[in-house]
């Protein structure tokens, strides 16, 4: 393979979607905003429903195709579509950073993940697919995992990458095709990136459309008959939606949501490490991520310190465009991101919180934040912010801690800092969330675990590891015998 091989030549994608081809879209084109510095970058095809249907039609059509393939060659196409990345390396960082306001460092992990999210599906077609059950004596009973037929995939715009091919390849490596709908405002690193790797990787035509719409897409994707199951990633708000229009039609769904994750610093932690910790998890992507540490739960006897630790590191992050210098954080998304971050920190004021440090923004830059003498009557102590605000919370005993991390409709991720492990365990076994982690952050993702949260953090569902053949394949009961039986009816 080529090292100067260019993944997206922008005579191949601009204003233009994939339906197995590249092609030109019925719909006005949409432009494609840097956020760091308004340049539009170009202009992608936009989906109309009767183009989701016709996509639909064609990834149901080719699927049947697509699971009959040798295993080894389905599992050889995702290992091409991993091994295209690494050769495109640089190129596809660069249009996370440009188009979705990612540090550099923070598009590096996020490709390096998606890499090994492709390599670990190229695996799941050789593994076993079934059992044998118990049965009667000249008779055979199998359980068998069979694919779904045609995946919908919604995907946001803050891991747009990584929360794509989560989804996208081990569908695709059990046998299903996929209709994948980015958000607009990243279609190009969440979506066409997508598309070229599995386009240069020899997955047959029809298999894989990526298709960027507004929700009027989203809604034909989950009410078209060809959609066997929808795997959306996004606000909670639109994520019941889809719920409830997946309901309506008796498709499977997945949903993964949002979240008010409670890091939970106890006062014997090391205060460096539980520096370490909690930065990381508030302002990692200036905060827009479903697992961000969305309150920092502080024991009383380490409270004023911590405070005074964290305002000052607030205070030493670095903010700008990434795609110019190394900064700790870039733009926020869009202006209406924006106003909600700065609306959140408003109203928390009003409500009796201290701004310690930050609340204010230049353009979409928003500087790292400190709210203390939070209180759980404050907004910023239930509203998801989805922006770089520590919301800092004093509690007394264990017993407070789980009060307060329990304070909320959200399941998804809590953390734990602390010297004693056995006292961390026994306060996280009572928390109700989807993950949890012992002496570290709330941020974590490494593809081979089952991810998902309970709550108004998503239904139930995981997704990765494990969870990838449950989520994306149903069980067939089949049973054989030499001849049938004379039944005496």
């Amino acid at each position: 393979m080529s090292e100067k091989l260019s993944l997206l030549p922008s005579e191949l994608w601009n204003e233009h979607l994939f339906t197995g081809s590249w092609g030109k879209s019925p719909l006005p084109v949409s432009p494609v905003i840097e956020p760091a510095t308004g340049e539009t970058l170009g202009s992608i095809g936009m989906a109309s429903a009767e183009t989701i249907a016709g996509s639909s039609l064609i990834a149901r059509t080719a699927q049947p195709g697509w699971f009959a393939l040798p295993y080894e060659e389905r599992s050889s196409v995702l290992r091409k579509a991993a091994q295209v990345a690494e050769v495109c390396f640089d190129e596809i960082v660069e249009w996370i950073v440009r188009e979705s306001g990612s540090t550099r460092a923070k598009a590096a992990f996020e490709t390096s993940l998606t890499i090994k999210a492709l390599f670990e599906s190229s695996g799941l077609p050789s593994r076993s697919q079934g059992e044998v059950l118990p049965s009667s004596p000249g008779r055979l009973s199998l359980a068998r995992r069979r694919p779904l037929g045609v995946i919908g995939v919604i995907s946001p715009f803050n891991f747009p990458l990584y929360l794509a091919v989560r989804a996208v390849a081990p569908a695709l490596a059990v046998g299903n095709s996929v209709v994948l709908k980015p958000d607009p405002r990243t279609a190009v690193c969440g979506g066409f990136v997508i598309a070229r790797l599995f386009e240069l990787a020899g997955l047959p035509s029809g298999v894989l459309h990526v298709l960027p719409g507004a929700a009027e897409a989203g809604a034909a994707l989950v009410a078209d008959p060809n959609i066997a199951m929808i795997q959306f990633t996004g606000s909670t708000g639109a994520g019941r939606k889809v719920g409830e229009a997946a309901g309506r039609h008796l498709k499977k769904v997945s949903l993964e949501l949002g979240g008010k994750n409670s890091l939970i610093v106890l006062d014997d932690a090391d205060l460096d490490i539980a520096l370490a910790n909690a930065t990381w998890g508030v302002y990692l992507h200036q905060g827009q991520i479903c697992m961000s540490t969305g309150r920092l739960l502080i024991q009383r006897g380490i409270y004023d310190q911590f405070v005074a630790r964290l305002v000052a590191k607030a205070g030493s992050l670095t903010v700008g465009d990434p795609a110019q210098s190394d900064v700790a954080q870039g733009p926020l998304i869009n202006a209406q991101q924006r106003d909600h971050v700065y609306q959140v920190v408003q109203a928390a004021q009003r409500a009796g919180a201290r701004l310690e440090v930050g609340g204010s923004y230049e353009g979409l830059f928003f500087q790292p934040t400190v709210l203390s003498g939070v209180n759980p009557d404050n907004p910023a102590f239930h509203e998801e912010v989805f922006g770089p605000v520590a919301v800092v919370v004093p509690f007394d005993s264990d017993e407070d801690a789980i009060r307060l991390a329990n304070d909320t409709e959200y399941g998804l991720s809590a953390a734990i800092i602390s010297k004693d492990v056995g006292r961390a365990l026994k306060l996280g076994e009572r928390l109700r969330t989807g993950l949890l982690h012992i002496n570290d952050q709330t941020v974590n993702d490494e593809v081979i675990n089952p991810f998902g949260g309970v709550g108004a953090s998503g239904n139930g569902a995981s997704i990765g590891g494990a969870a990838n053949w449950e989520e994306f394949t149903q069980w067939q009961w089949l049973t054989l015998k030499g001849e049938a039986p004379l039944y005496p009816l």
